[in-house]
């Protein structure tokens, strides 16, 4: 089974068996549904409900209905099967773009950063220089076939 890194259970919520997960992932709709089996501790565990509160997702699990039951799994990571989440060719977890190799104007470069800025990306990357560039099919090719991503900077960036 291939893992995906998916957030951090902080605390638990209320009386009745519910989680506060503390998650950064970038596709909690495709991650975050009923039914679905969330990887804790080298078990799976199916989501019996989710929804958000303020910054946190918050999920109980089918067979755990007392705070007493869930408090074992405080601080545990969380992780879920990547081959169920059904990326499409456009989607790519930005912690596997770290993994990519790097070309910026045909010289080979370096990844920083991936900066979210809410309604865009923007990638910080090193060759001679640093440069931020957007993350976007203007100046960012991703081969994922062989783990490349091309980036083509024009004058001034």
């Amino acid at each position: 089974m291939n893992k995906v890194y998916i957030g951090k259970i902080v605390n638990t919520h209320g009386v009745k068996g519910e989680l506060r997960i503390r998650s950064d992932f970038e596709f909690k709709d495709k991650v975050f549904i009923v039914n679905n089996k969330l990887i804790i501790n080298d078990k799976e565990y199916n989501i019996r409900s989710y929804r958000k509160h303020k910054t946190f997702d918050m999920v109980c699990l089918d067979e755990y209905n007392n705070i007493n039951d869930v408090l074992f799994l405080v601080g545990s990571k969380v992780y879920f099967d990547k081959d169920k989440l059904d990326l499409s060719n456009e989607e790519e977890i930005n912690k596997e773009l770290f993994n990519y190799k790097i070309i910026i104007n045909g010289v080979e470069g370096k990844l920083l950063e991936i900066i979210d800025t809410g309604n865009n990306k923007v990638l910080r990357v090193l060759s001679d220089i640093e440069h931020l560039v957007p993350y976007n099919d203007t100046f960012v090719k991703i081969d994922r076939s062989i783990k490349e991503i091309n980036i083509n900077l024009i004058d001034g960036m």
